[in-house]
Formats: structure tokens, C-alpha cells, sequence
């Protein structure tokens, strides 16, 4: 692990004034990789968050272009970059915040053809899709591949957050959670939904702390919980996951 130089000491001084980072998390950050499923609502403010942070490369997969009806809520864009590839944007974006930031931009879908190659390398992925197929998919290569997940919805005006390591015994996986008996391609769709474009804010960035906290250790372990917004109460409440022996991706044979 390189010592980091004045430009970072100075960069990172309020990470590294932290008592529970300090100078070796933000070390361990700056060498961290974080893959980010999806540049959107969720994706958006969390590249931010982890590029502002050091985290020293981010590769991120999309396939989609920019909309104008993106830029209620993915703030990483502007108006006189629709129908540009997200990722490439994103890219962009990256490099003005914090240009020694590695990123890699993955334009593609993730589906049944995706290999486990794809987490070469990495420590953390965020998830932040919008249907169960993907989803899925993603808990299964971060289970082949032992890379914890961070997994964040949101829909309307709630959200949640969730992280998890379901290769380990006492800690369940993304499946665990859903289970089989949903419509693989259902999830809220915020076109005909809604989504209160702050929530998406609150997530996203949710998220990056997340990433961060697996990353650095600070703080307690969440793996295994899932936290729920409310934002109409406003409110949030935790509850913890248990583990499914019968998951067909994690459980007992």
C-alpha cells in the first residue's frame, strides 16, 4: 500500500481526520475497486460520492443514453449531453471530480451470458437496477466471485438499501431476500410510477457509504440488513435478513 502524497493528504483530509479511516482506509480506498451496476438514479449520485472519495477505480455498466426525463433525478448529467451513452458521460464526469480516478466505462446490459470475469478485480458492487432478472443475475456473479453487494431501490417516495455476502453462512443473499415467486422483469418503473428525484439522492448516496463502509471496515457491519426509507413520514427502520438454508443460490445443497 503507497504512502499517499501531499496533493492527497490534502485532498482527503476530512476522510483522514476520521478516527475510523484515517490515513490506511483512505490508502485502502485509493486502491479499492468498485463496480456500479447502472448510471442512473442511483448510480448517478453514488459515482459521485465514491469518485469524491478516492476510490481509486470505478468501472460502471449501462446501457442506456441520456433522456431528458433522466434529469429530474440523475444529476451526475446536463441537457446538452442527451443521447450520449451514460457511461461515457459519466466517464466525463469523473474525470473533472477527481481525475485520478481509474474508470472504466462497460456499455452493455448484464444478462445470462454475463461471466463472473466481470468482477475481476473487484471489492464492492452497487447495485441499482430496475428489475429482478438483473438483479438476480448480480447476486449470483457476487456470490461466484465473493464480492459483496450492495443492493439499493427505489420507488415513488421510498427507498432501500441493502448489503450482502450470501457465500458467507451466517449472512443470507439478495435472493434470499426476494425469493423466486416475483415476475423476474417486475420492478416499480419510475415512467409510469414516479420517483421523487431527492430519494434517488438519498440512495444513491446511501450507497456509496455503504461501498465505502465495506471497503474502509469503519463502523458497524450491515451485511445481512436491509434498510427501508419513507419519505413521506419521513422515516427509517431496519430490519435484519435471516439466511434461506432452501436458496437455490446460496442455500445447503
Amino acid at each position: 500500500m503507497a504512502d499517499l502524497t501531499d496533493h492527497q493528504l490534502d485532498r482527503y483530509a476530512r476522510h483522514i481526520v476520521l478516527r475510523d479511516i484515517g490515513g490506511a482506509g483512505q490508502a485502502r480506498l485509493l486502491d479499492s475497486h468498485a463496480l456500479l451496476i447502472g448510471a442512473g438514479g442511483i448510480g448517478s449520485p453514488a459515482i459521485q460520492y465514491l469518485a469524491a472519495a478516492g476510490v481509486g477505480t470505478i468501472s460502471v455498466v449501462d446501457d442506456d443514453a441520456i433522456s431528458l426525463s433522466n434529469l429530474q433525478r440523475q444529476v451526475l448529467y446536463s441537457e446538452t449531453q442527451i443521447g450520449e451513452a451514460k457511461v461515457e458521460a459519466a466517464a466525463e464526469a469523473v474525470y473533472r471530480l477527481n481525475p485520478d480516478v481509474a474508470f472504466h466505462a462497460i456499455r452493455r446490459r448484464i444478462d445470462h451470458a454475463t461471466t463472473s470475469d466481470i468482477l475481476n478485480g473487484v471489492d464492492v458492487v452497487i447495485d441499482g437496477s430496475d428489475n429482478f432478472a438483473t438483479r438476480l443475475i448480480v447476486n449470483d456473479l457476487c456470490l461466484s466471485a465473493k464480492a459483496p453487494l450492495v443492493s439499493a431501490a427505489i420507488g415513488q417516495f421510498h427507498g432501500q438499501i441493502g448489503t450482502f455476502t450470501g457465500w458467507q453462512d451466517d449472512a443470507p443473499c439478495y435472493r434470499c431476500f426476494v425469493g423466486d415467486a416475483h415476475d423476474p422483469d417486475d420492478c416499480d418503473d419510475c415512467a409510469t410510477q414516479g420517483v421523487l428525484g431527492a430519494m434517488c439522492g438519498l440512495i444513491g448516496s446511501f450507497a456509496a457509504m455503504e461501498a465505502i463502509r465495506v471497503l474502509t471496515g469503519f463502523g458497524e457491519n450491515q451485511k445481512g440488513k436491509l434498510h427501508i426509507f419513507d419519505g413521506m413520514t419521513p422515516s427509517m427502520r431496519s430490519i435484519k435478513l435471516p439466511k434461506d438454508p432452501a436458496c437455490r443460490s446460496c442455500g445447503t445443497p
